[in-house]
């Protein structure tokens, strides 16, 4: 493919080597960290400006790859104007890559939820768990359950925009309990990525870096649960026993309901099958199942105008349904964490964090888990595996501490509703019910789990357990 553009052969072949942290004490570096501590503060504040928080990462993406392009440009004066040029594209090129890969995972994804959600599936559910005489809380414990149990299949994107369809249908005009159950929803869809290879983006490239087998990764299981049951515990207490109010909306299944979630569970499989088996990226499975999605509607629409109707499913009206300003975040986001790391500082922060003989590996890949609360996990993950720190003295000891930073990248990012992937997709769609500020009043209890998890993982996966 590279051979189709020479430009870019030539600048991928001169990128400088991984770890090079020259550019960081610049005047141009800093003012790029200062540039995306800004875009970040303005998404925390998203609430009380009203201010979507797509709009100043995709902004602060352009600004500091400008300012990258700068400092790039001085850094390497020996490169021709082409040789540069070809350098430059590559790197973004790179980052656009990953972008285009989980968008086109969540474009699938929230098509799909949409696709459901227009044939009443969430309406009638929410009717059948009020008939059974459900009540608030166990609607709670069920999506949390659902969460932890489904996303080591699904992926933990996907099960929270499921998962939370269902909260946010079962809990209309109640937003207290769909705050708790969202980040509910959050935590045990990262909680149970985090002990499967298919569950999360970091677990995933922790398996195919070869630091960790298959198998191995169930050491984390109990862990998991502890991080997740501990503050939904304590959030359960704050859930009145109360029943969900009657929904007034029309709640029968519309034709085609089976057959429109038969095709997202076939979807969801053959992107594990593209991934396990013909080790594809997982993406171009959910885009194969779209196509699925796809036929069937033509199919559908086919049938009716021949019934002599104008009914029929077009799944552009689907697609239009998906929420764009997370999907312009993770572009902002990835874009400006890229460039940031070109810059040198995701490996500066690895440098620091890890030192050069291990000793520090524990507090570090502590450390590392706070951090993906803040950063997105998939480049801090990146800049750990980049770098290769020394994990400890001997072969045990190195594996406990990859298991541990698997372990924390994976649900670190529960501490905060913008710190994975879960979290900013069930932002999008519960958009004004699930907040930064509502996910924070929980962090305390959040953190709680998150230490809970880390001492079992200690008390049964330690070198000398």
């Amino acid at each position: 493919m590279l051979a189709l553009v020479p430009s870019l052969a030539a600048g991928l072949s001169s990128l400088p080597e991984s770890g090079d942290t020259a550019l960081t004490g610049t005047t141009l570096g800093i003012v790029s960290l200062l540039v995306f501590a800004l875009a970040y503060l303005l998404v925390v504040l998203e609430e009380p400006l009203h201010l979507r928080k797509s709009k100043p990462v995709v902004l602060a993406a352009g600004v500091i790859w400008i300012l990258t392009a700068f400092a790039l440009r001085a850094h390497h004066p020996e490169l021709s104007d082409k040789e540069f040029g070809g350098l430059l594209e590559g790197k973004v090129l790179h980052h656009a890559g990953e972008y285009g890969a989980l968008f086109l995972f969540l474009l699938v994804a929230m098509t799909y939820i949409s696709a459901i959600s227009r044939r009443n599936v969430f309406l009638a559910l929410n009717a059948k768990l009020i008939s059974a005489g459900f009540s608030l809380r166990s609607v709670f414990w069920l999506t949390g359950t659902l969460s932890f149990f489904i996303s080591p299949v699904a992926d933990n994107m996907t099960t929270a925009l499921l998962m939370g369809a269902v909260a946010t249908t079962v809990g209309r005009g109640n937003p207290r309990f769909i705050t708790v159950a969202c980040i509910n929803i959050v935590i045990a869809a990262n909680a149970g990525g985090a002990f499967s290879p298919f569950g999360d983006i970091t677990t995933l490239m922790v398996w195919a870096a070869g630091k960790v087998e298959g198998p191995e990764f169930l050491k984390l299981f109990l862990p998991c649960v502890a991080n997740w049951l501990v503050p939904a515990f304590l959030m359960s207490l704050s859930i009145e026993r109360s029943r969900p109010a009657p929904n007034q909306q029309d709640a029968r299944l519309l034709p085609g309901w089976a057959t429109v979630i038969g095709l997202f569970l076939a979807t969801i499989v053959t992107a594990v099958l593209f991934h396990s088996v013909l080790h594809i990226p997982p993406f171009l499975g959910m885009m194969t199942g779209l196509g699925y999605l796809m036929i069937w509607g033509w199919i559908g629409r086919r049938r009716a105008r021949h019934a002599g109707s104008d009914s029929g499913v077009d799944v552009f009206d689907d697609i239009a349904e998906v929420e764009w300003d997370t999907m312009l975040f993770f572009f902002g986001v990835i874009l400006c964490v890229g460039a940031l790391g070109e810059l040198g500082y995701l490996a500066l922060a690895s440098g620091w964090l890890y030192g050069t003989d291990g000793s520090q590996a524990t507090v570090a890949n502590i450390g590392i888990g706070v951090i993906s609360a803040v950063i997105d996990n998939v480049p801090v993950m990146f800049a750990v595996l980049g770098m290769n720190p020394v994990m400890g003295a001997t072969a045990e000891a190195a594996h406990y501490q990859w298991l541990l930073v698997t372990l924390t990248a994976g649900v670190g990012g529960s501490l905060l509703s913008v710190g994975s992937a879960a979290g900013v997709a069930l932002m999008g769609t519960a958009r004004g019910q699930y907040t930064f500020f509502g996910h924070l009043r929980w962090t305390p209890a959040i953190a709680l789990g998150y230490a809970a998890s880390i001492a079992l993982h200690a008390l049964l996966n330690g070198p000398s357990a």
